[in-house]
């Protein structure tokens, strides 16, 4: 089918074409992750050929990659680059925050019902080590989920730990109102953006977090494990890395000096990065991805997709399972299974190649813009077919 998109100044003619998807399957998932865009996987072939001659590495490759995702990543976050750090995954960067935090004995952590583990056991964590309490959110029926939150905001709360959208039922949450009410209490902000950077508009720099972070092979598009941090301008002297890599250290990229140890790191975030931050075979690929997003109006590929979730809505509406008071993003929304047969349910999908994420008591639909309209309503068909 031949699909028009207008995404900011690029139009993009049947966009399915710019990922590897194989033909028959509807894949509903990037929530668990992407496909590969063709020019992500090229990217990675060629890296893999270069990484086999050794010989052929540059300072490029060791250095100036790096810097350019880095820029690419700031694009996003709609913040400076100095404020990015290059890390392998979320754990890593929530683990990084936790370890400069330091919190009176008493404060609550306000963490989601359900929250993805890796924004919950370093808290959890945190919490045994300064004899913190955990404080848990819990939906509401009758308010949104940041209405919920708001509420438990208050002179007792020392750090707010949450994402842009809840990675189960797609519940939105409005960072900056949440960010008002954190900074009016003198608490702190770490937010997990791992299911909504490169798909959900974000301005950092308005919201204000201590530290946030997300993962790069989801709504980013890139390889597993190379992920990105923002840490605030405020953290980046007085708190320590996770790790300590020569990389970071001013004057690195001359080899024949680095047994001349220094103190001083680069300037801003970069103190942060992972170890082995070049990270060769993935660092094209990511660069691939990211290029691609930039060159997309993101609040455009939120509406595109949106499209797509609303028929859900619909569908929902129509079978009463709809609740108007929690608010979505666009891009993540959940269908009960209510009394349906799962197992009967599971195998229809698999023998129509439908492909969606099982998570708690529904079905978490997460389409992209190579979806169509055409893709949802092959799945409610599967839905309907036990009703």
């Amino acid at each position: 089918m031949n699909i028009i998109i207008d995404l900011g100044m690029h139009i993009i003619q049947s966009p399915k074409e710019l990922f590897l998807l194989e033909d028959g399957i509807t894949y509903l998932n990037c929530s668990y992750m992407s496909p590969m865009l063709k020019t992500v996987k090229q990217a990675g072939l060629v890296a893999l050929d270069k990484r086999a001659q050794p010989w052929n590495l540059t300072v490029e490759d060791w250095f100036t990659k790096a810097e350019t995702l880095r820029q690419l990543v700031a694009n996003i976050f709609q913040t400076a680059n100095d404020n990015i750090a290059l890390i392998p995954s979320a754990s890593y960067g929530l683990s990084l925050a936790a370890k400069n935090i330091k919190l009176t004995a008493g404060k609550n952590i306000l963490v989601l019902e359900h929250q993805y583990p890796s924004n919950y056991y370093a808290w959890e964590n945190l919490a045994k080590e300064q004899s913190l309490q955990i404080v848990t959110i819990r939906s509401s029926a009758d308010k949104s989920l940041t209405q919920s939150i708001l509420e438990n905001i208050n002179e007792h709360t020392g750090l707010v730990a949450i994402p842009n959208c809840h990675w189960i039922s797609g519940a939105w949450i409005d960072l900056e109102k949440i960010s008002k009410a954190v900074k009016e209490v003198d608490a702190l902000l770490v937010l997990d953006l791992s299911q909504s950077l490169g798909v959900l508009p974000i301005d950092i720099e308005q919201i204000q977090p201590d530290f946030a972070v997300s993962v790069g092979y989801k709504w980013m598009l890139g390889p597993y494990s190379l992920g990105y941090m923002y840490v605030a301008e405020k953290w980046q002297e007085s708190s320590e890395p996770l790790e300590y890599s020569w990389q970071p250290r001013k004057g690195s990229e001359n080899f024949a000096d680095l047994t001349n140890y220094v103190t001083e790191y680069k300037k801003g975030a970069r103190k942060f990065d992972m170890g082995e931050v070049s990270h060769i075979n993935l660092m094209p690929m990511a660069l691939a991805a990211l290029e691609q997003i930039n060159k997309w109006d993101i609040a455009d590929v939120q509406q595109e997709i949106k499209k797509l979730t609303d028929i859900i809505v619909d569908y929902k509406i129509s079978n009463g399972t709809y609740n108007e008071n929690q608010l979505n993003a666009g891009h993540i929304i959940s269908i009960p299974l209510k009394d349906k047969n799962i197992n009967e349910l599971k195998q229809r999908l698999t023998d129509n190649n439908v492909i969606v994420s099982f998570r708690s008591t529904s079905i978490r639909v997460s389409p992209h813009i190579y979806n169509s309209e055409q893709d949802i309503k092959k799945l409610l068909s599967c839905l309907d077919e036990d009703s």
